[in-house]
């Protein structure tokens, strides 16, 4: 028969090791509220609602969060899942094999590159759309569309551009969202589709920054997942991991005049390049 082993007595490691753990679930519990507070912070346009609570939002507070979360949702149907922007090249060169040199490749993608002058084009757009400006929506337009680096970009941004377009005109429209789009002669890219759409439903532009960006992050890190591949739990990593770059290169975007637009990304670059010779491919970019 068994002897039971003595309850141990808590030594001093043994509290410092509980007490640790107890300080960082509340620290991250405070950090967590100050996120959804912040975000909250951010759709808002008022500072109090008619019942003076700081908590609730009013209706077009909600209605702007509620379109943000559904035109830029995985399920939109502009056909983002059919693209990776040259990721499927990386993957087969060798560049990108596991989870590590995915969320590098992806935040150069996104600070240095493609993701920074989205970023730039759609608060252009924004601000161009909201003040009516059509010249200004012309041009911005014009120079979104000539400023992608391989065919195969071009493709992806105008076509994704266009079918965010239509599903605006079909079921999301809004009184002067025709006349901007008008505006616009050639193609709309992806980032100035957005912006467009989002002035003319008066979304604030910061919001509306963070969200564009977290789409095309997802949409990067959902082609690398199938293409590595990696697990749910590893994605999920990538993305966490990727949050800071989101953050500062909104900040940035928000920041920069059209002569601060460029890109250092050669390596990408090349790669939405190369991806149109590859033997196999699952995605159009």
């Amino acid at each position: 028969m068994r002897r039971r082993r003595p309850m141990r007595t808590p030594t001093r490691r043994m509290i410092m090791h509980h007490t640790v753990m107890a300080i960082t679930i509340t620290m991250t519990s405070i950090a967590i509220t100050i996120i959804l507070t912040t975000i909250t912070l951010m759709l808002m346009t008022t500072s109090r609602t008619p019942s003076g609570d700081p908590c609730m939002m009013e209706a077009d507070e909600a209605a702007a969060l509620y379109r943000l979360m559904t035109w830029l949702s995985p399920s939109f149907p502009v056909g983002a899942f059919s693209y990776s922007s040259g990721i499927e090249w990386a993957a087969e060169a060798g560049d990108i094999t596991d989870a590590a040199s995915l969320g590098d490749w992806l935040a150069s993608m996104l600070a240095e590159g493609g993701g920074f002058c989205d970023g730039v084009f759609l608060a252009h757009a924004h601000r161009a759309a909201a003040l009516r400006d059509a010249a200004a929506l012309r041009d911005i337009a014009e120079l979104a569309a000539a400023f992608v680096p391989s065919r195969e970009r071009q493709l992806e941004t105008s076509a994704q551009g266009r079918a965010f377009i239509d599903i605006a005109r079909a079921a999301w429209n809004c009184d002067g969202l025709e006349a901007m789009i008008s505006c616009c002669d050639g193609a709309i890219v992806y980032p100035v589709a957005v912006g467009l759409v989002s002035a003319a439903h008066a979304i604030p532009l910061a919001p509306t920054m963070h969200a564009l960006l977290h789409a095309l992050v997802s949409n990067w890190i959902s082609a690398g997942a199938r293409l590595v591949p990696l697990g749910q739990t590893d994605s999920q990593r990538v993305l966490a991991l990727l949050e800071p770059v989101v953050v500062s290169t909104a900040k940035r975007a928000l920041e920069a005049s059209l002569d601060e637009l460029g890109s250092a990304t050669f390596r990408a670059d090349l790669a939405s390049m190369r991806h149109e010779t590859q033997y196999t491919r699952l995605f159009r970019s």
